[in-house]
């Protein structure tokens, strides 16, 4: 056990749990992996409670302190306690939380059970017995606070995903504009599109608002400068209704992999546009292979480089496609289409430069090679921080047709932005959902409804979302009403998480080109009929690239198994009942089986980032 210094802190009591059982939050001790003793302190003055996502002030008259030796067992709840380098960090869950020395923290829930054996202010008697403790479970890829992660190992780090790499909130933008002010009435028949595109185009910066009522819009919207956002007054009292399909607005007729004719707004395009460019200016060639898992390149003219600066590691493929076949630990199935065509890139920020040697805030997620011609890129996009937020898409119902129908009924798309946002959105019938590119993209509490009749398979839509581009994309907290052809689609993109989220029958489609390294993590999703359907032409490899990972996914039967032709041999299955036994072969299947319930962390993003930001 360690001993510790006294230190004030205060805890609140429930009775009803009984006499020895007690809620709190032990914040700034160390810890050992089980137990804490000699936590003895002098009375403190008030203390905080956070229900939920809301931290509150404490009754005087419920707190307590401990002045005897106590002993303490750590029970995670759902979404619980991650321990980082010996202490308390961040914690997430159902339950409420006890937070020490007046200082509320982003904590949503930990249950700690006290068993006291002697106090100052001891709780009264109760006569309804504590709930039974749940055992915890942890991966042997990442431990209980990440000591078995290794940064060249089958797991990789996914804590640089969505906006700003997690390290800062999405902002809250001050009103700038209203659309009222350039004419938009809404609750009429009259199109409402000027108004908002005059208004656009006016906003320098902050919120452009959009107060409650329905907007006709019949063209397509477009945030082309940093930090704008347009804003409505909430999902339930805001809605942009609109009527025509871009194939209407503005045709682009294209045709699938296999030469069927259809639109290109089948997988791409959105009635609001986020339009940038990333801003990639070949810089200086690295001069030296690396391995993936390290930090260091080496570089032929580091003067073109500073400390602290954005840069792209970018590279691109030979004719044999041997830089696809890495992308899919060497185990890529028919990629004879795809000729030469596949690019990997890392966007990260410089520590260090000694010399020609630079070194990296992230590892590497490949290999680099001098055949594939790696260089060294600018990342200077031109638009960043800009969003839609608080808003409902709605379409016309009009009858799905089927796979290859789709005419643009599209809500928003991300072109060439990085780190911005569509949050606290909803889409009703649509024919596609958002249509991520850029990098480090957030999409955030989205619903998905939808009044269509369906085609004769019951899909309503053809992409619930397609995340794709440089990536490092966040999709989180979503609810999927609908069904999909693709319900989230991941193609020739990395770093991609999708997490939080639920669906009626959810298919994770990863539409070959080697989607490689990418995290679906605590998502419930439904009738678990087919989770692995994916979609994607001939000849251009296995559906999902290396080192994909499924962590703690919950449905209403076991899942069916992924088959050969789904991932390469280095897919990670954690929290994942496929009906099959466990089989942990570090050069081979990784099927880690145990109860979603007591897996720990149940979302292995949050721990990664907390890990990573504990440690900055």
């Amino acid at each position: 056990m360690l001993r510790r210094p006294r230190r004030r802190f205060i805890v609140n009591r429930y009775p009803y749990l009984g006499g020895g059982l007690w809620h709190f939050i032990r914040h700034g001790l160390d810890l050992d992996e089980k137990k804490l003793s000699d936590a003895s302190a002098p009375p403190a003055k008030k203390g905080w409670i956070a229900t939920g996502s809301r931290a509150v002030a404490e009754p005087e008259g419920q707190q307590g302190v401990f002045r005897e030796r106590t002993t303490w067992v750590l029970m995670g709840t759902r979404n619980g306690a991650t321990c980082l380098g010996g202490r308390l960090g961040v914690f997430k869950g159902r339950m409420f939380a006890f937070l020490i020395k007046n200082s509320p923290v982003r904590i949503e829930a930990l249950c700690v059970l006290a068993l006291l054996s002697g106090c100052a202010n001891k709780p009264p008697a109760a006569t309804v017995p504590a709930a039974p403790v749940t055992a915890v479970a942890y991966s042997e890829l990442w431990g209980t606070e990440g000591e078995r992660w290794l940064p060249a190992g089958r797991l990789p780090d996914f804590s640089y995903a969505g906006y700003r790499n997690g390290e800062r909130a999405i902002p809250d933008y001050p009103p700038s504009i209203n659309v009222a002010a350039y004419g938009a009435r809404g609750d009429d028949d009259v199109d409402d599109t000027a108004a908002f595109q005059k208004a656009l185009a006016a906003a320098e910066s902050g919120a452009v608002l959009v107060p409650p009522g329905r907007y006709i819009i019949s063209d397509i919207l477009r945030i082309t400068k940093s930090g704008v956002v347009l804003r409505g007054a909430g999902a339930e009292s805001t809605i942009l209704y609109f009527p025509k399909p871009l194939e209407t607005i503005s045709p682009n007729d294209g045709a699938t992999t296999s030469g069927r004719p259809t639109s290109n707004y089948s997988w791409s395009g959105g009635m609001i546009r986020l339009e940038g460019n990333l801003g990639s200016v070949p810089l200086t060639l690295i001069t030296a292979p690396a391995a993936r898992g390290d930090k260091v390149i080496v570089v032929g003219k580091a003067q073109s480089l500073s400390v602290g600066q954005w840069i792209e590691v970018f590279m691109t493929d030979t004719p044999d496609n041997s830089l696809a076949t890495q992308l899919y630990s060497n185990d890529p199935g028919d990629i004879s289409m795809l000729k030469g065509s596949t690019k990997a890139s890392l966007v990260t920020r410089i520590t260090k430069i000694e010399g020609n040697r630079v070194e990296l805030e992230r590892t590497l997620r490949f290999d680099v090679r001098p055949e594939w011609r790696p260089v060294v890129r600018t990342f200077r996009p031109t638009v960043e921080d800009a969003g839609v937020e608080d808003l409902t898409f709605e379409f016309p119902v009009t009858p799905y047709a089927g796979h290859f129908t789709e005419v643009g009924f599209n809500p928003v798309a991300f072109e060439g932005v990085a780190n911005c946002w569509a949050r606290r959105v909803k889409f009703i019938n649509p024919d596609s959902g958002p249509m991520v590119g850029g990098v480090f993209n957030t999409v955030s509490d989205a619903v998905f409804e939808s009044q269509r009749p369906p085609d004769i398979a019951g899909n309503q839509g053809h992409h619930g979302i397609n995340l794709h581009g440089g990536g490092d994309h966040l999709f989180t907290r979503f609810d999927i009403r609908m069904k999909f052809v693709h319900d989230i689609s991941v193609s020739g993109t990395a770093g991609v998480v999708v997490s939080q989220g639920k669906g009626l029958d959810l298919c994770f489609d990863h539409h070959k080109r080697a989607p490689y390294e990418i995290l679906f993590t605590d998502i419930d999703l439904g009738l678990g009929t087919r989770p692995w359907k994916s979609g994607g032409g001939a000849g251009l490899g296995k559906d999902a690239g290396a080192r994909v990972t499924f962590w703690n996914l919950r449905a209403a039967g076991p899942l069916p198994e992924p088959a050969k032709d789904f991932a390469p041999w280095s897919i990670n299955l954690v929290g994942v009942d496929v009906g099959r036994p466990q089989l942990l072969d570090p050069t081979g299947v990784w099927r880690e089986i145990m109860p979603t319930e007591q897996l720990q962390p149940a979302d292995l993003h949050e721990a990664q980032l907390a890990a990573r930001l504990h440690n900055q």
